[in-house]
């Protein structure tokens, strides 16, 4: 009888879930280029599950995992067009579209920890700027989820200014390959997959690959034994950005849901790579990884020409030189610029 009354209530339970998923009144579809298993992946389905579980099934989200509907530069497009509703990758991907959205996908050489960007975002101003941007392309900005600061991994040591002349490595086109190339460094643009043979075979000194505990999980420590951590010079920014008819059909408590759970989402990434981080560089030390911490002054000489680029990079759009121009001058409150 037991086993009865269990199997009623376990039947009784899916029908509810399959009716529940039936009467949600907005449906989301959204895609990210994380993976189910990856940290930022896991984080994001627990993003999906607030949102459904606070709304009490009235949205439904519905999560393509690992760019599986489009290719992850596309995402973004497919969400102003309708083939999906929502896009969680990256600002960055789109500077083809206006080199502005380089200042809202890696603000390089600009702040030191997660909090400081999310305080342009939410205190400085940043997020009426950016949103403004987002909106000219039918989409709106909802908010970020930011994993902080990337490592570079090197073959020699990478303690400062000074050793990056004529240090080769990988870098990803656009705004990084001018700043490094200023500082002396010859920065080589390939693909990730391409990382692996050209440090074994000395192609490249280093990389820019990716935090520090994602470095040490997919092996970089392998083949190298220097790393800068903290980081100083890449905090990408991924994104939430919905196709605007599709936000404005929600109603304001939904929207409310939904930019509460975004916050909370943006909370938990920076904290769990906070977390991550740091027992990866205590794990990679016990193993003789030597890792560089740059001075403030160090940091400043970088952020330096950093800031010399971004007029270049200012100058090619109205957008592109309001979103500098803003991150400027927050980034004077902070004191970390002149």
């Amino acid at each position: 009888m037991r086993s009865l009354k269990i199997a009623a209530l376990a039947a009784a339970t899916s029908v509810f879930a399959v009716s529940s998923a039936f009467s949600a009144e907005h449906t989301l579809r959204i895609q990210t280029h994380y993976a189910p298993e990856q940290t930022s992946g896991k984080l994001a389905q627990q993003f999906v599950d607030d949102v459904e579980a606070m709304s009490g099934g009235r949205i439904d989200i519905e999560l393509f995992f690992s760019s599986s509907v489009v290719k992850s530069v596309e995402t973004f497009d497919a969400a102003a067009s309708g083939i999906l509703d929502g896009d969680m990758t990256g600002g960055a991907y789109q500077t083809g579209k206006n080199p502005a959205f380089q200042f809202v996908g890696d603000i390089m050489g600009g702040y030191d920890t997660p909090w400081q960007q999310y305080a342009w975002l939410y205190h400085g101003g940043g997020y009426e700027a950016a949103n403004e941007l987002y909106n000219e392309y039918n989409m709106q900005l909802i908010g970020w989820w930011v994993y902080g600061q990337e490592s570079m991994t090197s073959s020699r040591p990478i303690a400062g200014p000074a050793d990056l002349q004529d240090w080769k490595f990988r870098s990803p086109p656009g705004l990084e390959t001018e700043i490094f190339a200023e500082l002396g460094a010859k920065p080589v643009v390939m693909d990730f997959t391409e990382v692996f043979t050209a440090l074994e075979t000395g192609i490249i000194d280093g990389a820019d690959y990716s935090g520090l505990a994602n470095n040490k999980s997919i092996g970089l420590f392998d083949l190298v034994k220097h790393a800068t951590y903290p980081g100083f010079h890449s905090m990408p920014s991924d994104h939430l950005a919905i196709r605007k008819d599709a936000w404005e059909a929600l109603p304001e408590d939904l929207q409310r849901i939904i930019e509460v759970a975004m916050q909370k989402l943006a909370f938990q990434t920076a904290l769990t790579f906070e977390v991550e981080n740091n027992k990866a560089a205590a794990a990679l030390r016990d193993q003789g990884v030597t890792l560089y911490d740059w001075s403030p002054e160090d940091r400043a000489a970088f952020r330096g020409a950093a800031q010399r680029a971004w007029q270049g990079w200012a100058d090619k759009t109205p957008e592109a030189r309001a979103l500098v121009d803003s991150h400027t001058a927050f980034l004077k409150t902070l004191g970390l610029v002149q």
